[in-house]
């Protein structure tokens, strides 16, 4: 069984690289999540898990990790990444992740929007949103990324 995470952050960043590889490689580490070993989880942030933004996470670490990322080749080229994490009173957050070819400010709509719907779809009460966006112009290999690592 593994633990349930107690701390989170949320990040984007974008880079550049000779390979959609290395451009997300690169984009990891300006998002100060590039030495571990992300375990891609899906929606749902823990009731008791605490906003930490300074957290360190050991080197190496296995950090589940909702996010979400868009690469381009197309020199020119805007592409942007967002997440966000929706907050109720007493219980679970969720957490939702989108990329894709618009602005910084299109990819937050569409996140505070999708953390609406999917808590009025769970019948809840939305309290606070958190969000954090990037967008990029492509000059060679770029790739926009944003996530939300959990950590113990």
């Amino acid at each position: 069984m593994l633990a349930t995470p107690k701390k989170f952050f949320l990040t984007a960043a974008a880079a550049e690289g000779y390979s959609e590889l290395t451009a997300f490689d690169n984009a990891l580490l300006a998002g100060r999540i590039g030495n571990i070993n992300l375990i891609r989880v899906t929606s749902i942030l823990p009731p008791s898990a605490e906003y930490d933004p300074d957290l360190q996470i050991p080197p190496g670490s296995l950090v589940p990790t909702a996010y979400g990322y868009i690469y381009s080749d197309v020199p020119g080229e805007l592409i942007s990444a967002a997440v966000g994490i929706g907050f109720s009173a007493d219980t679970f957050g969720v957490i939702m992740e989108t990329a894709g070819y618009c602005s910084k400010d299109e990819a937050t709509d569409k996140i505070e929007s999708m953390l609406r719907e999917a808590f009025a779809s769970r019948g809840m009460e939305l309290k606070e949103i958190k969000t954090a966006a990037v967008e990029h112009r492509v000059e060679k290999v770029g790739c926009a990324l944003a996530a939300v690592p959990m950590f113990y």
